[in-house]
């Protein structure tokens, strides 16, 4: 059943068997396996991917009850402690993963948390659509899940915002907007922007705040962007608390940009469509502030 949903929410194989760790051999072997039992083919193979026969709409609903009552079972029977797979980006790990760990071992001190760190929002929301996860953490905008403009998984998925994360457009002290009193994106026309790769979260907010004013220069994470600026390469747009202590030190200076940027938002994000142990449902509540 759980490969099954992984085929169904990745339409492919490959796809299906990278999210669960599984070489594509035994995932279409499990399908077939599945589909010899049942003695009906629950997906129409087509050049551009699995989709569900009528058999394989009617087998869905089933299958998630199937798990989670499995699920529910096992717990019940080897009385294992609340489980909580929790992944979550490299970019937010150090910063604001510590806080939502702490909360959940307050509140929650029963709680088994079994981490997983990644470097792509892609690989983490595919882990949760495929069941691999219960949970992750992303950083979004306001507003509907994907609002800062990253595709969604073909899953049904709910979340919580758990805090924001105030936003920073930051120089070196000797840049030559470093003095300015008020800049608005206008301003900016023809400096460089210091980024990460397209689908960083960052990169995507100084999409939507500055628009194609300036010119992107491509570093990496959040250590080297920092760094680039620090030594006057250009300016950045990084979380408050990665550069708070070099604007308090001085080797930074925030520049008054008006409107000033709007924080994201932490978000805990799990399936809609799961039905969740109780244990589980505490423990999503319990990471909220």
């Amino acid at each position: 059943m759980r490969v099954f949903e992984a085929v169904v929410a990745h339409r492919s194989v490959t796809a299906a068997a990278a999210a669960l760790g599984l070489a594509p051999s035994s995932v279409t072997e499990q399908i077939r396996t599945l589909e010899h039992g049942l003695g009906t083919e629950l997906f129409d193979r087509a050049p551009r991917g699995l989709a569900l026969t009528p058999a394989g709409e009617r087998l869905r609903p089933w299958s998630r009850r199937l798990l989670d009552q499995a699920e529910q079972a096992r717990r019940e029977v080897v009385a294992a402690r609340a489980q909580l797979r929790l992944g979550a980006l490299d970019t937010i790990a150090a910063t604001h993963l510590p806080t939502v760990l702490a909360r959940l071992a307050e509140r929650r001190p029963d709680l088994e948390i079994s981490l997983h760190t990644g470097t792509t929002r892609d690989g983490l929301l595919d882990g949760v659509a495929a069941g691999a996860l219960e949970a992750a953490l992303i950083l979004d905008a306001a507003g509907p899940l994907g609002g800062l403009g990253f595709s969604l998984p073909p899953a049904p998925l709910d979340h919580l915002d758990l805090q924001d994360v105030p936003l920073a457009l930051v120089a070196a002290p000797t840049h030559p907007l470093a003095r300015a009193t008020t800049l608005t994106p206008e301003d900016l026309t023809g400096q460089r922007l210091l980024v990460n790769t397209p689908a960083c979260s960052f990169h995507l907010a100084g999409e939507r705040l500055l628009g194609h004013h300036l010119a992107r220069v491509p570093t990496g994470g959040i250590p080297v962007t920092r760094a680039c600026a620090e030594q006057g390469l250009g300016l950045a747009l990084l979380p408050d608390a990665a550069v708070h202590d070099r604007l308090t030190t001085g080797t930074l200076v925030r520049l008054p940009l008006t409107p000033p940027p709007p924080p994201l938002h932490l978000r805990l994000v799990w399936r809609a469509d799961r039905t969740p142990t109780p244990a589980l449902h505490q423990a999503l509540h319990a990471a909220t502030p």
